[in-house]
């Protein structure tokens, strides 16, 4: 996967996107930001048997939390419930979020922070699958509140079949079980996930649609907003975000050799 440098556009909060709008508050104001991360994504977000986090997510917010001063603790955030937790003041911000239109009409948006490709997971046992368009009539995980399957049944018009999952865990178990073809989502998911799994399965580096993965938080800040843009392009600048790379996908198959800069398209 090829990473190409491109131009970082440092832009805070724009009211044409909706940023304002909410109570005053600021993520600035908080001594201890909460971040919400998945608990469910080896290499991405993951939450231990004695309930530690570890992952790029948390890498990430731990270091951008240094930027701005603060400290930082960490809330499981499933995709189907990060949106409650934000608007229920239960999580400062989320990480993991996809910038899509049905979100920013809802949340604000800082970064994104990373740029991925949507892939395909499947069986070692499975060769009949080598792209996107092989998934018509084939079953594929949907892990609620996460888009990806609608990706491929909506935006790319295939008539897979969704079979619905509450976690990525439940989706690897369906596809070591045959009752799954597939697993689709982001690139650097699928690595983690196969990562930790070890054998019988392959990523079919069939990349469709670049991902772009931003920090949620709730409308009306775009002080926070900037601070967080401000401390990403950091993490890019000084190297940090090509040794997290490094450090959680190295051994994955990803080619980490060019990490990609995202464009920066103010607070969505």
């Amino acid at each position: 996967m090829r990473r190409r440098l491109v131009a970082l556009g440092l832009t805070g909060c724009l009211a044409v996107s909706g940023c304002g709008g909410g109570d005053g508050s600021s993520i600035l104001d908080e001594k201890t930001l909460v971040a919400g991360v998945r608990p469910d994504l080896p290499g991405i977000g993951f939450r231990q048997a004695d309930g530690r986090f570890e992952g790029l997510d948390v890498d990430v917010s731990r270091y951008l939390a240094e930027r701005m001063g603060k400290k930082v603790r960490f809330a499981p955030a499933l995709a189907a419930d990060r949106e409650r937790l934000l608007r229920d003041g239960e999580v400062d911000m989320v990480l993991t979020f996809w910038l899509e239109p049905e979100w920013t009409q809802r949340l604000a948006f800082a970064g994104p922070y990373l740029l991925s490709y949507q892939d395909i997971l499947v069986r070692n046992d499975e060769h009949a699958v080598r792209g996107v368009r092989d998934l018509a009539g084939r079953r594929i995980c949907a892990v609620t509140g996460s888009g990806a399957a609608e990706a491929v049944t909506r935006e790319r018009q295939v008539a897979a079949v969704p079979v619905p999952a509450k976690s990525y865990d439940d989706c690897m178990r369906m596809l070591a079980d045959h009752r799954i073809d597939a697993i689709t989502t982001n690139d650097t998911i699928l690595a983690g996930l196969k990562a930790r799994q070890g054998g019988g399965f392959r990523l079919l580096n069939s990349r469709f649609g670049e991902r772009r993965t931003g920090i949620a938080i709730r409308k009306g800040d775009p002080d926070g907003c900037e601070a967080l843009n401000k401390a990403i392009t950091r993490m890019y600048q000084d190297g940090t975000m090509a040794s997290l790379m490094k450090k959680w996908f190295g051994t994955s198959g990803l080619d980490l050799s060019d990490v990609e800069v995202p464009q920066f398209e103010g607070c969505l």
